[in-house]
């Protein structure tokens, strides 16, 4: 830095004095437009006459009043017309709520708006832009304006206007907090849990009819769900959904169980979740040679032989086994529920990724 340049420095840093710069490159035109000037101040009917001033008080108070109205009736709306399956109910749900909200933000914004025009001062000013920080003269003054910025508004004064102001803004943010709660149900452990129980006979998807061992051949797939599952229960969808299964047979001497597993697989068969740990997919793909599992959706690859452990794509874990076993007459039935949770693992924190 030049001795100059650090004169210059020093002399602004030290007084927080504006220093006058050089004009530089800066071209003068010599018929630039002339400073017209700040325009001359317009008479509000506020201003002149206490019986409108007290009048608009009064309309900037019903306009935060309508707010809080407006948030009331959201906040009523949500708990008086609940969704169902009928659509009508949609609609009335969703135009009450939109009414309610729109008009508790509109009462915030538009007596916002009347206050400042009518009651606040609307003198317009101009002052020189500052180069530098202000002194602390400049920045104790800027602390008087601001308090006499409340003292020309009324805001201490008009408690009328204060109060429904208040109680707009307590209120209005209130309909799109409870909003949240349609963002989806608290899971708790419904996902750890699925149709899967002792005892219960592994069928095909979607007919329903239980599967013999004797019926897995080398290299077939089997689209499997429990028994049980009735397609008139209301919750059907979810429960197949959660439950199914890849049922498939490979060769006995290619497994790779550990001492955990190794009863949870009948003479080379093996059933696993179909439902993808990335973000849920349905993983039906499987390659007879490799003995992979492929979900179509990202490309997660799974080693069917190696208890499904991810050999590619964005999985970050295996998919769940399922443990099973035969009952007297011959049929595939299930050990027990999953030992896991299953699908993918953003939901629960605790599975280890």
């Amino acid at each position: 830095m030049s001795e100059k340049s650090k004169a210059v420095a020093n002399k602004s840093s030290g007084a927080y004095s504006d220093h006058e710069y050089e004009k530089g490159l800066t071209v003068i035109h010599e018929d630039a437009v002339a400073n017209p000037g700040i325009e001359p101040h317009r008479v509000r009917m506020t201003d002149k006459s206490e019986k409108h001033e007290k009048n608009a008080v009064r309309q900037v108070a019903l306009l935060f009043s309508l707010s809080m109205l407006g948030s009331a009736l959201a906040l009523y709306a949500y708990f008086a017309f609940p969704i169902s399956e009928d659509l009508t109910t949609v609609r009335i749900n969703t135009l009450f709520l939109g009414v309610g909200i729109t008009l508790g933000l509109l009462g915030i914004g538009i007596g916002a708006v009347h206050w400042a025009k009518t009651l606040m001062p609307d003198n317009e000013v101009s002052e020189e832009r500052h180069l530098t920080r202000g002194s602390d003269e400049k920045r104790a003054a800027a602390i008087e304006i601001i308090n006499l910025a409340n003292q020309e508004s009324g805001f201490s004064r008009r408690k009328l206007i204060r109060r429904t102001l208040y109680g707009s803004l307590a209120l209005f943010p209130l309909p799109g907090i409870i909003l949240f709660a349609d963002l989806g149900p608290n899971l708790g452990d419904k996902l750890r849990h699925t149709a899967w129980k002792q005892g219960t006979r592994l069928t095909k998807d979607p007919y329903g009819s239980p599967i013999k061992a004797s019926e897995v051949t080398v290299g077939s797939v089997f689209h499997v769900i429990p028994e049980g599952l009735n397609p008139d229960q209301e919750d059907y969808l979810e429960q197949k959904a959660k439950a199914a299964v890849l049922l498939v047979r490979v060769d006995q001497d290619e497994l790779v169980e550990t001492a955990e597993r190794a009863t949870w697989s009948y003479q080379g068969i093996v059933a696993y979740s179909k439902i993808c740990t990335h973000v849920g997919c349905p993983v039906a793909l499987y390659e007879q040679h490799t003995h992979h599992l492929l979900c179509p959706c990202h490309q997660s690859t799974f080693d069917l032989v190696n208890g499904c452990k991810v050999v590619f794509g964005p999985a970050t874990r295996p998919l769940p086994q399922l443990p099973i076993a035969v009952d007297s007459e011959g049929y595939l039935i299930a050990q027990s529920d999953f030992h896991e949770p299953v699908g993918p693992s953003f939901w629960d924190r605790s599975v280890q990724q």
